[in-house]
């Protein structure tokens, strides 16, 4: 599901603004339903990534579907800004300079495959998000992380690695699932 221009813009508008609030305020915006057309109330899992100086500055989502799309946004824009634990609070000194990503998730579907080098040949990079379970373990990387691991193996690796797995670690146990995004900024 696409969404338009105006839609998009809406989505962006209510991360500066839930951004904004959480300044204001210490929580993120409030969001009422019935502001919205029905296409952005729909359930859907987000991401929401912000870059100060085309550098990582938060990055926080669901890979559930478990609210409204608008008020993921709301929830992930606020939580990437001041909750994520690898970054300090935003400062409103840092507001102005933000620029503000948005990934909408297609729902996860499992990858069928026979061994490591079977998973590598199906990768689409620049297409394909993944996620990887094993056991207890899990890691996701957006497909927008194909620009800095362009190479599937690569790729690969360094999921496992975020998963809290040795770089060359292989079992049969491993679980991946595939999902798109349609990104928004």
């Amino acid at each position: 599901m696409s969404l338009n221009k105006e839609h998009q813009q809406q989505l962006l508008n209510v991360a500066k603004n839930s951004i904004q609030h959480g300044l204001q305020t210490g929580r993120p915006l409030k969001i009422n339903l019935a502001d919205f057309p029905t296409v952005l109330t729909e359930h859907r899992a987000t991401f929401v990534t912000l870059q100060k100086n085309h550098q990582l500055r938060g990055c926080i989502g669901m890979l559930e579907a478990i609210r409204p799309l608008v008020e993921d946004i709301a929830e992930n824009a606020f939580l990437a800004a001041f909750k994520d634990p690898r970054f300090m609070p935003l400062t409103e000194d840092e507001f102005d300079e933000l620029e503000i990503h948005l990934s909408i998730l297609t729902p996860a579907e499992a990858v069928s495959f026979s061994s490591e080098q079977d998973l590598i040949t199906q990768l689409q990079s620049g297409i394909d998000g993944l996620i990887l379970e094993e056991g207890r373990k899990r890691g996701t990387f957006l497909p927008s992380v194909w620009e800095q691991l362009p190479e599937p193996e690569q790729f690969l690796q360094h999921l496992k690695q975020k998963a809290g797995l040795p770089l060359n670690y292989w079992s049969k146990n491993i679980k991946i699932y595939r999902y798109r995004t349609e990104m928004i900024g």
